[in-house]
């Protein structure tokens, strides 16, 4: 370290601080408790912690927003954790043509600085306190998708803390350029996963196709406002009979209007499915929502030939709310509310869908949110809009493999009791691995399924006990990419300093 070097923040145990960190994760399971948090406010700062950590031997973990569902950061055997929470500028780089964002920005602030400042968006996730450092890593999927592809499809440049085989540590700047002799370590951040290359401390955005220098121009444009549509299903009617129904149309929908040339592009929908809760208010047993592009001439003819597919054959039990335009922050924001609504002890899955789940696994998703044998607060299942432009990209192009898919599926189980940990791990478990019976308990890509999303993090996919299918994790999550992926590793990481449960391999 320079005299000109600042050190990060050190916050150690018995620090007021302290408690603040250990516990800042979403996620209520997982508590860190390092013998430091290093919290950082620039790249000089981290390349300190990071040189520091690898000269005493000392495992290191990094953490952005704190949104992990693995427990990365609280793995007992850190002993460091580079934390760039704070790291949250946003500015338009003129020398790059970029708007350089740092890995600390949480969702909501990216897109009402983005949008208030430059009438753009990066099409990213919509939990409004997903922080930008691990979520562009892997891929990066939201509202936008379908027209605007993913986060990761609009990555100029990353900026990255690295460790050489000599341990030295430095920044290097990598790029989309194919001619950049970095290149591959930007192909790493654009579906790799974070935590397993080094330490992002600054991105760059710009669409490929953008032209000029005008920051206007940058990104996508997203509408000025969407049209919503809600459509509610209480639980006394939605039987099993009406879950096959409902199931069976929201997939055929998809699997018949996700080309990128559809009318249906700007229109992006998620089917919310909730567990039956724990006492004795059955609560509600589905909801549609759908946000399409407004400024269509044909927006409301759109949404209501969707909502009429999604609820055909299901009579007049759905309770189909008004239809309104919202302006497209606003309609962000109640998005962020809806996802960031379930807080306590969670454990999360999730996987890619090329067609509508088969009727055997339906009735398999009935029997498990129907029972009322299980130990958990809240458990869901939500299945969301893909496909369109996302999969306009080739499946090598970015290490987001996904590419030929038309929903995602989010699975998560949440309760507060710690004393209901194994039980109610165990009941998710079960559900996915007997939703998958066929595959081997997971979903081995193929004419179904295409994997899972690495930034939806679950341990049990690589575990015998979970997956019986005999294709290993790092395939179900980078299918044909991982190979690249460890190259990659090894070349940027080789002595292995960047590592978690889920990180990419050396070969």
């Amino acid at each position: 370290m320079t005299e000109h070097t600042p050190a990060p923040g050190i916050v150690r145990p018995g620090d007021d601080a302290y408690r603040g960190l250990a516990t800042r994760g979403l996620n209520e399971r997982f508590t860190a408790e390092p013998e430091a948090f290093h919290v950082a406010t620039s790249t000089a700062q981290v390349v300190v912690a990071v040189r520091d950590a690898v000269r005493d031997g000392r495992r290191i973990a990094v953490r952005s927003g704190g949104h992990g569902y693995e427990n990365t950061a609280g793995d007992p055997e850190v002993r460091v954790v580079i934390d760039l929470g704070e790291m949250r500028e946003i500015a338009w780089d003129a020398e790059r043509g970029a708007l350089a964002v740092e890995p600390g920005v949480r969702m909501a602030d990216l897109y009402r600085t983005l949008y208030e400042n430059w009438g753009v968006a990066l099409p990213a996730g919509d939990s409004a306190t997903v922080g930008l450092g691990g979520h562009v890593a892997g891929g990066g999927f939201g509202s936008l998708c379908r027209s605007a592809g993913l986060a990761a499809d609009h990555l100029l440049a990353v900026e990255v803390v690295v460790a050489d085989a000599d341990g030295e540590v430095r920044a290097v700047v990598a790029t989309r350029d194919p001619e950049d002799p970095h290149h591959d370590l930007w192909w790493a951040h654009t579906g790799g996963g974070g935590g397993s290359f080094g330490v992002v401390t600054r991105y760059w955005f710009r669409s490929p196709d953008a032209a000029g220098d005008d920051p206007r121009t940058a990104l996508p444009v997203p509408p000025a406002s969407v049209l919503t549509g809600t459509v509610l299903f209480n639980r006394a009617g939605l039987d099993r009979a009406a879950l096959h129904t409902l199931a069976g149309n929201f997939g055929r929908w998809h699997e018949e209007n996700s080309a990128a040339d559809s009318p249906y592009a700007s229109l992006f929908s998620g089917l919310i499915l909730n567990g039956r809760p724990r006492t004795d208010d059955p609560g509600m047993g589905a909801v549609v929502f759908a946000h399409v592009d407004a400024t269509r001439p044909d927006a409301e003819l759109l949404l209501s030939d969707y909502l009429a597919a999604v609820t055909e054959g299901l009579g007049d039990f759905p309770v189909v709310l008004p239809t309104e335009a919202v302006p497209w922050l606003e309609a962000k924001k109640a998005l962020a509310q809806a996802q960031d609504a379930e807080t306590g002890r969670q454990k999360v899955k999730s996987s890619f869908l090329r067609r509508a789940w088969t009727a055997e696994q339906i009735d398999t998703l009935y029997d498990y949110l129907d029972s009322t044998d299980h130990d958990h607060d809240s458990a869901l299942i939500a299945l969301q809009s893909y496909g369109g432009r996302v999969n306009t990209v080739p499946a090598g192009a970015t290490a987001s493999a996904q590419r030929d898919s038309v929903m995602q599926a989010f699975f998560m189980n949440t309760w507060q009791d710690p004393a209901q940990d194994t039980a109610a791990l165990a009941w998710i478990a079960r559900l996915f691995r007997d939703l998958y019976a066929k595959t081997g308990g997971v979903p081995v890509p193929g004419d179904a399924d295409q994997g899972c999303y690495v930034n939806f993090a679950d341990t049990d996919m690589a575990d015998p006990e979970w997956n019986t299918s005999g294709v290993p994790w790092e395939e179900l999550y980078f299918l044909g990419n991982a190979g690249r992926l460890r190259t990659a590793k090894a070349a940027w990481d080789p002595r292995d300093v960047f590592r978690h449960a889920l990180s990419v391999r050396l070969p």
